[in-house]
């Protein structure tokens, strides 16, 4: 087959997993065998969607909601806890049913500590997903959802699983010595383990374009590869094939095999395989291949934002990185490579990450030139070093750890400086309009017409310095920027009205709308974990004025008094509380009033 046939394949792999329609399960597979006989691709990419399509729709027949029942039994943790607002939760497997587990207290504390793959003795209630979580959590192939109430006795599972999570607690026993803010970027990079990072960290991360730095991905794979080529060069081919196939697949164990980490290791062992055959198959049609198989073993990838944004980013590079490098030729050829690959990759992301997200920030390019090479050296040290300090112990393991002190330092410090860059975003419209620009000079440069060809390029040009320098709209009335977060901004005045939103889920909202600054927060409940919360927006949101219920656990936050009205920009805002929550209507100040002011006469002029 054709490269060409090959990304055609893939993309009807996708287009059939998305689909999901009933075929006859042996339809798809008659047909593949029918195009190899008579070696027609067309028929071997209709194949690809008769299959997926036949398994997808399978795959969501089998994730029927549960019936409300009581469980007590020995159960499987799927992925590691993660702990969430006082909460621990885990994807776990209770006979063929996977579902996500809760647990507070002691039992969250019992289940804190285990790892992907161990078998625990779990009592508690299983019902069906809420209509909000259902589809999102349908692509990993949960169900339901258990509330913990016992917490019993523990094992490590099955051996390969065992071997795993030695590793695991192997590199993460050496990172001891390590500030906690190091360890959890020390995971990021290494293994593609999140938990733990503060929602300050993340959100510079995703503000600077740098998220991909923290996951697993294909350049992991080729580290370990790298660092193994000298044991593997003194076996023979066929044994040194099937030891190189071992070694990827126990690498995806370790990372937990996430939709990037799945990618890359189908790639790689694509790759392996067919150099060791004598046939090297170029990367896009190496990438094809990997898509088609992941597809049809799992289709519901196909949803998996995860998944999308990995395929995204490696078709970016494959197409474009050599081209945009060799055109960067006035600089040296490693900030030219560098500059090549960031920028395919975001062009290639772009079309998937600016409508979920809103926007990808301009500031990615020059952060990652800055921190992508100093990424790579952790990910080579971390996986070789690394692991020689959690097996030696301390205190060799804190001079090992050295290097990773210094760079994990600068990755973080070059996140926190590009997320702040006042760079903006490029949205839909920017993406839209480059988009027709640069097909604009493509096809004027290949009916070699010079001024459309200017034209084009100026077109594209203009669309990213709109994206870099043109400020947000100003006026939002009442927009849920997350759930249990709703924001008002109008006249210079800014409201925030918080109940039970995500920390970080706000942060993000907030610095992509280049809000800086809040005038007033509302507090609707008050509660500890809604203290936590605001002290994680203060560290960057300059925050003027926090309301709270009586009893608040929400530090210098202000009572009102029921009926309070206040005045912030051209906003009206009266507060009432029933003794335990606030409730708050907010209209229009009629045009520009101070920022924040009692009304005259407004029985809360004390606040």
């Amino acid at each position: 087959m054709t490269d060409r046939a090959v990304v055609a394949m893939a993309a009807a792999a996708g287009l059939g997993a998305w689909w999901g329609h009933p075929f006859p399960l042996a339809l798809g597979p008659a047909v593949a065998v029918l195009a190899l006989v008579a070696r027609r691709p067309a028929l071997l990419v209709l194949a690809a969607l008769l299959v997926t399509s036949t398994l997808a729709e399978r795959s969501w027949q089998g994730l029927e909601p549960p019936a409300p029942r009581a469980v007590a039994a020995e159960v499987e943790l799927v992925s590691d806890p993660v702990p969430v607002a006082g909460a621990v939760r885990v994807e776990v497997r209770v006979g063929r049913r996977r579902v996500l587990a809760q647990a507070r207290g002691a039992e969250a504390a019992a289940l804190r500590e285990r790892l992907a793959g161990e078998r625990v003795w779990i009592e508690g209630w299983l019902r069906p997903l809420d209509e909000r979580s259902r589809i999102w959590l349908a692509r990993r192939h949960v169900s339901g959802r258990l509330a913990v109430v016992a917490v019993g006795a523990h094992h490590g599972g099955a051996p390969p699983a065992r071997a795993a999570n030695a590793v695991r607690r192997t590199l993460h026993a050496g990172t001891a010595s390590l500030a906690p803010g190091h360890r959890s970027l020390f995971g990021g990079f290494v293994l593609g383990d999140r938990r733990g990072q503060p929602d300050v960290v993340e959100d510079d991360f995703r503000g600077s374009g740098l998220t991909h730095l923290l996951v697993v991905s294909g350049k992991n794979v080729a580290l370990l590869l790298v660092l193994v080529r000298p044991v593997l060069a003194r076996l023979a081919l066929r044994p040194r094939l099937v030891v190189t196939i071992g070694l990827i697949g126990f690498f995806g164990l370790v990372t937990r095999f996430e939709p990037s980490v799945l990618r890359a290791s189908v790639m790689a062992a694509i790759a392996v395989t067919s150099s060791s055959l004598g046939r090297p198959a170029p990367s896009l049609r190496t990438l094809g291949l990997a898509v088609t198989a992941i597809l049809i073993v799992d289709p519901l990838l196909v949803g998996h934002l995860a998944f999308a944004l990995s395929v995204a980013a490696s078709a970016g590079i494959v197409v474009l990185a050599g081209p945009i490098a060799a055109r960067l030729s006035m600089l040296p050829r490693p900030v030219a490579d560098a500059v090549g690959v960031t920028v395919a990759a975001q062009i290639g992301v772009a079309p998937v990450l600016v409508p979920v997200f809103e926007g990808l920030p301009v500031a990615s390019v020059p952060a990652n030139v800055l921190a992508a090479p100093a990424a790579g050296l952790v990910k080579a040290w971390g996986m070789s070093a690394g692991l020689a300090a959690g097996v030696a112990g301390e205190p060799l393991a804190t001079a090992v750890h050295l290097p990773t002190r210094v760079l994990t330092e600068w990755i973080a410090r070059v996140a926190a400086w590009g997320s702040a860059l006042p760079l903006g975003v490029v949205r839909p419209g920017h993406l839209v309009a480059g988009a027709a620009a640069a097909l604009v000079a493509l096809a004027a440069r290949r009916w070699r017409r010079p001024v459309a060809t200017a034209a084009g390029v100026a077109g594209l040009s203009a669309a990213l310095l709109a994206a870099a320098l043109v400020p947000p709209r100003d006026a939002v009335w009442g927009e849920e920027i997350a759930h249990g977060a709703r924001l008002w901004r109008a006249g210079g005045g800014v409201v925030l009205v918080l109940d039970g939103a995500d920390a970080g889920r706000v942060l993000d909202r907030l610095r992509v709308r280049g809000v800086r600054r809040v005038d007033l927060v509302v507090s609707v409940r008050g509660t500890r974990t809604a203290g936590g919360a605001l002290h994680t927006l203060r560290q960057r949101v300059a925050v003027d004025v926090v309301l709270a219920p009586p009893g608040h656990r929400v530090r210098d936050a202000v009572v009102p008094t029921a009926g309070s009205v206040l005045v912030v920009g051209s906003l009206r805002v009266q507060v009432g509380t029933d003794g335990r929550t606030l409730a708050v209507d907010v209209g229009d100040a009629g045009g520009p009033r101070p920022v924040v002011g009692a009304g005259a006469g407004d029985p809360g002029g004390d606040v």
